[in-house]
């Protein structure tokens, strides 16, 4: 993050982002066009579930550094609205059951949109109670993650802050690589064979996506189920890359590869129909990618939009989910979008920021 008074200075409606360590400002151009990303300059991309991306070019790149006393007035937790209640979200993993009983599926990520009304702000001059930015340097605060990303584009309609702590794609010239989060417990040795089960799959479909823009035999699984701390739990954490095959970049890696695998199912069109089916309305940029791309060294970083809040149409949104398998618990299942969403909800409100 940078000083209050910087922020202060650049203004609420400034676009702005904050990702990978570092801040950018002046706006140069934003497009749709995702051979962009191989052109020139360091780009902020925001990869919706559905619909167009978003990449910005930022001409003024710098280190972040933090961002006290930028104040955040979110909503209390207990406002959020659910667009699954517990009842139907329990019959949707039922429902996923049957059809992997049925062998239409292996595994289908199950998710719920949350919304809550925000809070009346302050009418002052330098208010920033309502900015995303300012939700962003309490995410940072109170809830720290790997691939936490700011990016506010007020003329394009994007205001996301993410605490993501899962790599969807990353790249180095030629080497591309993905980090797939699949198993959650509330203690490191909570893990179930369901959740062992869960990553499994879904390395094996990274490998797959993969596969499509690699060159062959160069795809490769360097770490297998290992246990991670977050912030109030613990995942299990694989990594697959490959090398991207001579002539291909960022457009045709996305394609092959988006939406992540992590937050589908397996196999992944099966998996999306199953999705359109037993979620009600838009995931938005839940479960899509937001992240940077330094074009004139070719690297780049992209998470996926798990722990993301977004302002849209004077709300505050928020997703939570998890993987289905047969031998899935349907209450636990809904617990664990409990446990997921828990920690978040209180540090938006900004109730768990130490």
């Amino acid at each position: 993050m940078t000083s209050a008074s910087t922020f202060r200075r650049q203004g609420h409606a400034e676009p702005l982002a904050v990702l990978g360590g570092r801040l950018c400002t002046d706006l140069v151009d934003v497009t749709s066009d995702l051979s962009a990303l191989d052109s020139h300059g360091f780009w902020a991309v925001i990869l919706p579930f559905e619909g167009s991306p978003t990449c910005a070019r930022f001409g003024s790149v710098r280190a972040a550094r933090p961002w006290p006393g930028l104040p955040w007035s979110g909503p209390d937790p207990r406002s959020w609205t659910s667009s699954l209640s517990q009842t139907g979200f329990v019959a949707g993993v039922e429902t996923v059951r049957q059809e992997i009983a049925n062998g239409d599926v292996y595994q289908v990520n199950l998710t719920r949109h949350l919304r809550a009304e925000m809070p009346v702000p302050n009418q002052q001059p330098q208010d920033s109670s309502q900015d995303i930015a300012a939700l962003g340097a309490a995410l940072a605060l109170g809830n720290p993650a790997p691939f936490s990303a700011v990016v506010r584009l007020p003329a394009h309609g994007v205001q996301v802050a993410s605490a993501s702590p899962e790599r969807f794609l990353s790249r180095d010239g030629r080497r591309v690589w993905s980090s797939p989060i699949k198993g959650t417990a509330a203690t490191a040795d909570g893990f179930l064979a369901k959740d062992r089960a869960e990553n499994i799959m879904i390395v094996d479909l990274v490998r797959n996506d993969l596969g499509r823009v690699c060159e062959w035999g160069s795809v490769t699984v360097p770490s297998l189920l290992n246990v991670e701390q977050h912030p109030g739990l613990f995942h299990l954490v694989s990594t697959v890359e490959g090398t991207l095959r001579e002539g291909l970049g960022w457009s045709e890696a996305i394609e092959a590869t988006f939406p992540p695998g992590s937050v589908t199912g397996a196999p992944k069109l099966a998996a999306l129909e199953s999705i359109a089916r037993l979620e009600p309305g838009s995931r938005g940029i839940y479960c899509g990618a937001v992240g940077w791309v330094d074009a004139d060294r070719t690297i780049g970083d992209l998470n996926v939009a798990i722990r993301t809040f977004w302002i849209e149409d004077g709300s505050l949104h928020f997703g939570t989910g998890g993987a289905i398998t047969y031998d899935s618990d349907p209450i636990g299942e809904w617990q664990e979008t409990e446990l997921k969403a828990r920690h978040l909800l209180q540090v938006a409100a900004g109730t768990a920021l130490s």
